[in-house]
């Protein structure tokens, strides 16, 4: 059996390091991909252009506009006459968001009753949702701000020797500490990167193997290979080794200019994280081969490659929480290895978990290797009759 897995093995050996071109475009595209998405792929959106219509022009609105810029989300680009000219201006581009600040903000300030408009441009997603969360945020400081400065004016302050807001710490109904675990600083690289390095690999591991059993039919080597005692699980098993070897070396290599050049800290085990990196390879080539097997010619496994990229890409968990889907989504989300080596990659590079914390995950993983390859030598072996 070795040595027909070997005679496999070594066809494919030959002919990839044959194309010398094709090799050298498998190993640096997928660190090329990590580098544009990594720099491309900011979810942190700050500095937005914004316009404002500024009808009070007194101190309390200018401090109001100084809190906005002093955030570093907003800033602030012109100032226009009027509300119709604002949303002109959104519409054409010239500005993401817009502040509207009616006249006597200062004295609807003194009064409680002070009211501003915040126009969002809501075709950019990220823009819109950053921009009203961040607002919102300012807006409640700045009001707090207030607050507390109307009360110690009006005496109230606890206690001798109370600093500015100190003396409304009782007065005040809640007190929310927050502490961010893993990523206290919020950076979105140390998200992406361990989730990109998962989705690259499946995309690489699928797209490797998908025209590998119909390429031998096309080329008609698959006459040849039926003569053979060879058995369609060892096929598989030859086609995938190869195959597996260089999916690993762009695994290394992605992990490596993700902590090197990107500064994402690797909190984990790099040996645990490696074996089951490598199950998840030998998972995603199942289902290339799988779909080769599958697959009459070489335009429709590519076509087919694509479906399953695309839409592993959508349910696995990378861009959206599966938790917020509907049921019958999540449930074809579990057809894709994407969906289990996510929590794995996340929870060893982010967390430094082991696999006592990931062990679900990876038993999923491990029977999934099993059934696609044994499904894909099945789909194969009626060819071989």
């Amino acid at each position: 059996m070795l040595r027909r897995v070997w005679s496999v093995m070594q066809k494919e050996f030959i002919h990839i390091v044959r194309d010398r071109r094709t090799l050298l475009i498998l190993i640096g595209m997928p660190m090329i991909q990590l580098l544009l998405f990594g720099y491309a792929i900011n979810m942190n959106v700050d500095h937005i252009p914004t316009m404002v219509v500024d009808q009070s022009l007194d101190s309390a609105s200018h401090a109001y506009l100084d809190a906005l810029v002093t955030s570093s989300f907003f800033d602030l680009i012109a100032y226009l006459p009027s509300q119709a000219d604002l949303i002109d201006a959104i519409d054409e581009g010239r500005a993401q968001a817009g502040i509207v600040i009616p006249a006597g903000f200062a004295a609807d300030v003194e009064r409680g009753q002070a009211q501003v408009l915040l126009l969002v441009d809501g075709a950019d997603f990220f823009t819109s949702v950053s921009a009203y969360n961040a607002a919102s945020v300012i807006a409640q400081t700045y009001a707090t701000e207030l607050l507390v400065a109307r009360v110690e004016r009006a005496g109230l302050a606890a206690r001798r020797g109370a600093g500015p807001g100190e003396g409304l710490q009782g007065l005040l109904p809640l007190d929310t500490r927050v502490r961010i675990l893993y990523n206290p600083n919020l950076n979105d690289l140390w998200f992406i990167i361990p989730g990109m390095t998962a989705m690259l690999l499946q995309v690489q591991t699928i797209t490797l193997t998908a025209a590998a059993v119909v390429r031998e039919r096309e080329r008609g080597n698959i006459e040849q290979i039926l003569v053979t005692p060879i058995r369609p699980a060892e096929f598989m098993v030859g086609k995938m080794v190869p195959t597996g070897a260089i999916a690993l070396v762009n695994l290394l290599t992605i992990l490596a200019v993700g902590v090197v050049w990107f500064d994402v800290p690797f909190q984990g085990n790099f040996w645990l994280f490696l074996l089951l990196a490598l199950l998840y390879v030998f998972s995603g080539l199942g289902l290339g081969l799988l779909v080769s097997t599958m697959s009459q010619n070489q335009k429709q496994a590519h076509q087919l490659v694509a479906l399953t990229t695309m839409v592993g890409l959508m349910l696995g968990g990378f861009i959206f929480p599966r938790y917020t889907m509907p049921p019958l989504l999540q449930f074809a989300g579990n057809l894709f290895p994407l969906t289990y080596f996510i929590p794995i990659s996340r929870g060893i590079i982010t967390k430094g978990v082991g696999l006592e914390s990931l062990w679900e995950p990876v038993a999923v993983l491990l029977v999934y290797v099993v059934v696609v390859v044994t499904v894909a030598a099945r789909a194969f072996k009626p060819r071989l009759d």
